[in-house]
């Protein structure tokens, strides 16, 4: 994080950013990746995580992949690059298959407004994710790790169950002790983000919409009448 230029203010998402992950899968599994249109939306310089879920057969959406970059990079790049990556290269997870489009669910996160905070209790789950670095006791090595926003509260966590699973996130194993000391240690960076989501039906559909705003207006019918 050090040294990079981070958005301050607010970034707006909208499905138009989801529309543009999801056709960037699609193409990659038609193999047209040459193709790439132009994006409909600003080309900031900022952070960006891209998350898959899958709809289960009872409905439940379970995570099948979620990558994204902390540096702020050009969006319009940055999207598609995450948007595969994040679907095929999550290495908890085999890569997506085209046969599971239709169960899917994309989100795109904007994030901004980085701030340091004074220890590792300084944020709000629900409004802020967070980055803890710290060194690993056994080794000496700087780990770090990071939750979006929604994670705590999707999950139940209370801010110290939140941390402690970060840590064993960033690879750090021990007991309450060790914990107990990692945590006192550690540096967190808080941030928000916005975030916009779309199922594959809902994408299906918002293409439609787009299609039939971007056809040509055909051409009055027109009937030559004899007198």
């Amino acid at each position: 994080m050090q040294g990079s230029s981070l958005p301050t203010g607010e970034l707006t998402v909208s499905e138009e950013h989801v529309r543009y992950a999801f056709q960037a899968l699609i193409n990659h599994f038609s193999r047209h990746d040459h193709y790439r249109e132009t994006p409909n939306f600003e080309n900031w310089n900022c952070p960006l995580f891209v998350t898959w879920k899958k709809a289960s057969r009872n409905g439940e959406r379970r995570l099948r992949g979620c990558i994204g970059i902390l540096e702020p990079r050009r969006l319009h790049q940055a999207l598609h690059d995450y948007a595969l990556t994040s679907a095929l290269h999550d290495r908890r997870f085999p890569p997506i298959e085209a046969h599971e489009l239709p169960a899917l669910e994309c989100t795109v996160s904007l994030l901004h407004s980085f701030e340091t905070g004074g220890s590792w209790e300084d944020w709000v789950p629900g409004v802020h994710g967070i980055i803890i670095e710290f060194a690993c006791p056994l080794t000496g090595g700087t780990r770090s790790a990071t939750f979006l926003p929604e994670i705590a509260q999707q999950e139940g966590w209370t801010r110290v169950q939140t941390i402690d699973q970060l840590i064993s996130k960033a690879g750090a194993r021990g007991g309450q002790a060790s914990l107990r000391s990692i945590r006192a240690g550690l540096s967190l960076v808080r941030y928000q983000s916005t975030a916009a989501s779309l199922t594959h039906a809902q994408f299906l559909a918002l293409q439609k919409r787009r299609a039939e705003v971007q056809a040509p207006e055909q051409e009055p019918c027109m009937v030559a009448v004899q007198a």
